[in-house]
């Protein structure tokens, strides 16, 4: 929500705030950006107030999808357009190792494919768990805090600090990079020296098993020092029992309207 607002460039805040009915006549951007957040936490306070904070919520996970999913198509599309005119000398080796130039073709193309999915799913699952989460905590949000143990890099974002809760979002970390480990020790030490409490949420597990091993330790260094890990199903209950909203059943039910359309 709060995230895609310092995304936009003056033009679109405006348009934005024509949308919801805000006045941007003489705003400058941060002023622009500041109207949008105090818009968005009025419409909260006053939903929550009056009982419809599961009907708003359900609309902007929605509104994010339709966001999302243009986004996607938009970005894939260009993307095999800009393809079509690639040097494709590298079929060669393709056709050596008895890969068809058509199917080669599809694989590049789904390679591709493939990665706008994965950035996108990833973004797109952490944004909609940020919005529950706001909606049950409006002083919450992101946080930057210094990397005491380390130089590089100065700082950690955590994706929501609710009160000392430090909260990590991932949708599916499938790493196998041994300095993944390292890294997400300086930053739970960080954490730490900055008096909140590590908490790491993954929505699904990987599938290789020296990434289900790196997943393992992780969690070995969450509870290590008093944090938290939830993965799979436990992290869609954390959710729920954190919030009170039923992210995975919202989500459920716009793919159950999708398959009738």
């Amino acid at each position: 929500m709060f995230r895609e607002i310092n995304k936009m460039l003056k033009s679109e805040l405006i348009k934005h705030c024509k949308l919801v009915g805000i006045d941007s006549t003489g705003k400058k951007v941060a002023e622009l950006k500041e109207a949008i957040r105090k818009h968005e936490l009025e419409e909260i306070e006053n939903a929550i107030a009056n009982g419809t904070d599961h009907t708003l919520l359900k609309k902007k996970i929605k509104l994010l999808v339709d966001r999302y999913t243009i986004q996607l198509n938009i970005s894939t599309n260009r993307r095999i357009e800009e393809m079509r005119g690639d040097n494709n000398s590298h079929h060669f080796i393709y056709s050596v190792l008895g890969i068809s130039e058509k199917e080669g073709k599809l694989i590049d193309e789904y390679q591709n494919k493939g990665r706008f999915l994965y950035n996108y799913a990833g973004r797109f699952l952490e944004e909609v768990t940020i919005l529950c989460l706001f909606f049950a905590n409006r002083q919450g949000g992101r946080e930057k805090i210094p990397n005491s143990p380390n130089k590089k890099p100065k700082t950690f974002e955590i994706d929501f600090l609710s009160g000392s809760d430090a909260i990590e979002i991932k949708w599916r970390d499938a790493t196998t990079d041994g300095d993944h480990i390292t890294k997400e020790h300086a930053r739970i030490k960080a954490i730490k020296d900055s008096g909140y409490r590590p908490i790491r949420i993954m929505f699904f597990y990987p599938e290789r098993e020296q990434a289900l091993q790196i997943q393992s330790t992780l969690k070995t260094l969450y509870d290590g020092v008093g944090g938290e890990y939830y993965a799979g199903d436990e992290a869609w209950n954390y959710v729920f029992d954190t919030t009170g909203y039923d992210l995975k059943e919202i989500l459920l039910a716009i793919v159950e309207r999708r398959k009738q359309q």
